[in-house]
């Protein structure tokens, strides 16, 4: 009894030790996909967007500065925003995000 209450303390602590360090962060660039990635960095890339969506591309955002390619995990909070510059508030694990929020740049 004494071994499974410590290996349920341990993956309760391993648990708050993973949601604490999933912070809120925010991050500036072009609603672009993947197939075109930071070439699709600008406002008139959103109808080769949908074309490269409509084949299996998925949402991302290219950065501002660095053209990181950050692949979006809910792709619907930016539906219509194709090509837009944006400024994106959500979660990024290594290359995805998570949009919490959005504004127009």
């Amino acid at each position: 009894m004494k071994k499974i209450s410590v290996v349920l303390a341990a993956l309760a602590f391993s648990l708050m030790v993973v949601m604490a360090s999933a912070e809120s962060s925010t991050v500036k660039g072009y609603v672009s996909d993947t197939q075109c990635g930071a070439k699709g960095a600008s406002e008139s890339h959103a109808a080769c967007m949908t074309k490269c969506l409509a084949k299996g591309a998925k949402v991302a955002i290219v950065t501002d500065g660095d053209n990181k390619v950050l692949t979006v995990d809910n792709p619907e909070v930016l539906k219509g925003h194709e090509g837009h510059h944006i400024s994106a508030t959500g979660t990024v694990t290594g290359e995805s995000i998570h949009v919490d929020n959005i504004k127009m740049l």
